[in-house]
């Protein structure tokens, strides 16, 4: 019997986990505790971050904060139609994770590598939440940059909002949407004269 050594068996877990992820749509009760948010937070916090500058912060928003934060969006909807939709929107899981980019000045690392790893650590953390069982899926939220949603949630003038990740427990018995495999070599060239 072949023993497959523990970074190998490792890496087909995670290649495993990377390829079956999907974005879960319908959320219900529960989502995380706040003890396994900040764990599940310190684990993404690994994903790459030259100079580990963590230029990012998290708010975290539940029950009838939510509410609150689709009302502060709706003010900047053009139509009382759209205003309604937009405080049902935020209704939709019980969880929402508001992703706020907070990049640094820095000599040596720029804005757009450190808006790279603030997207690493929010995909790493969708597919820790997908490990663990949970659903989640980033959206842009409605009017993520109107001042009413920033004053809300506290956005700074030198911050982005990156939009809302939404978390919760998938809804008993939808299965995920089958995706076919991607043909990515129309998107990979090769330089150099050795073929490997």
């Amino acid at each position: 019997m072949t023993t497959v050594p523990a970074a190998r068996s490792a890496a087909g877990d995670v290649e495993t986990a990377v390829r079956a992820r999907r974005s879960t749509i319908r959320l219900t009760a529960p989502a995380p505790s706040r003890d396994e948010l900040v764990d599940l937070l310190s684990a993404a916090a690994t994903a790459p971050d030259h100079g580990q500058l963590r230029p990012w912060r998290v708010i975290a928003i539940c029950g009838t904060a939510r509410a609150r934060l689709g009302e502060a969006a709706a003010e900047a909807a053009p139509t009382a139609d759209l205003a309604e939709r937009t405080v049902t929107k935020h209704l939709r899981a019980p969880l929402m994770l508001a992703l706020v980019f907070q990049p640094r000045d820095h000599p040596t690392i720029p804005r757009w590598e450190q808006l790279a790893a603030t997207s690493a650590m929010a995909t790493t953390l969708l597919l820790l939440l997908d490990a663990r069982g949970w659903g989640g899926v980033w959206f842009g939220g409605p009017y993520p940059n109107a001042p009413q949603v920033r004053k809300h949630l506290g956005v700074g003038d030198g911050e982005q909002l990156l939009g809302y990740l939404h978390v919760g427990t998938p809804v008993p018995g939808e299965e995920p949407r089958p995706r076919a495999p991607a043909d990515v070599r129309s998107k990979l060239s090769w330089l150099g004269d050795t073929a490997l």
